[in-house]
């Protein structure tokens, strides 16, 4: 049995879909894409059309997972009426669950649209990945056994929007996988982590109490501040490693981002609740900084 939250006043229909989206996430799904693309034009191989269909493709499938964690976090009872993040649609009563989890399922395969392009471009590999993506943003909260309910979150959101997301687009461009792209998709999945890791350590409480086993409820507060000040920072160490290993300035020029990290990382330690709410996209901010800073070396280089 499910809990539906005494319904807020309903904004309108396309401010509902639009909220179900989590638009304050979506940097999770541009920055891979911006960063993968800078890689392949350092070396030449920029394509704007495959950079384009992977933007396309990444946002669509962010924003299927997002409708499908939105009913199917509701059906399990994770956003019951004490939730502390902002409001969903479905718990709000502002859409029905079934609506939702249809639009999630039309997102997702309109993402199929530009991943056909991308497969004609990249052949098996790209339909493999593609596949598991779409297969893993349903599993991530659906099926038996959901990702995120058995604290696995972190490992997903590492693995797909960062090391396929940046190898991905990178391959699709220019055929081939370096280690300097591996090391990126590293470095921006743990930055994409952090919101994960922030959003969990905001809700362990209700968490716990509807089974949902994340590692902020496994391990507790303390660990779930950790994890966030590392996924935030350690991504800064591995530019400075790619820096010393050819010795290309354009890796340094991310550290920039650093103030803004160290002061997520500051803000989150002393707050609690919704006053972490704004750390969500916080941490966004970061990730897609760094995105558009490597960007920005790879142009004046």
């Amino acid at each position: 049995m499910t809990l539906t939250l005494a319904p807020e006043a309903r904004p309108a229909a396309a401010a509902v879909w639009w909220s179900a989206a989590r638009p304050a996430t979506l940097a999770a799904s541009l920055a891979p894409v911006i960063a993968g693309t800078a890689l392949a034009a350092r070396t030449g191989g920029a394509r704007w059309d495959a950079a384009l269909c992977a933007l396309a493709g990444a946002v669509l499938i962010q924003v299927g997972t997002n409708l499908h964690n939105d009913a199917a976090d509701h059906a399990r009872g994770a956003d019951g009426p004490e939730r502390l993040g902002p409001p969903r649609a479905t718990a709000q009563g502002w859409l029905d669950g079934r609506a939702v989890r249809r639009a999630a399922a039309l997102v997702l395969a309109l993402a199929f649209v530009p991943g056909a392009y991308l497969v004609a471009l990249g052949g098996w590999p790209i339909l493999a990945l593609g596949v598991a993506s779409v297969l893993c943003a349903v599993l991530y909260t659906g099926g038996p056994w959901p990702l995120a309910y058995v604290g696995l979150g972190e490992v997903f959101v590492v693995g797909f929007f960062g090391l396929a997301a940046v190898a991905g687009t990178v391959f699709v461009q220019t055929g081939a996988v370096g280690v300097e792209a591996l090391v990126v998709g590293l470095a921006l999945g743990l930055v994409a982590a952090a919101i994960l890791a922030v959003n969990n350590l905001r809700d362990r409480e209700g968490d716990a109490r509807a089974g949902k086993r994340t590692l902020a409820v496994r391990l507790g507060a303390r660990f779930a501040r950790a994890e966030h000040a590392a996924c935030l920072l350690l991504p800064f160490a591995l530019f400075v490693a790619l820096w010393a290993r050819d010795g290309w300035a354009g890796w340094l020029l991310p550290l920039l981002a650093l103030p803004l990290a160290g002061r997520e990382v500051a803000l989150a330690r002393r707050a609690d609740g919704r006053d972490l709410n704004a750390r969500l996209g916080g941490a966004g901010r970061v990730e897609l900084g760094v995105a558009l800073l490597l960007a920005l070396g790879v142009a004046v280089a």
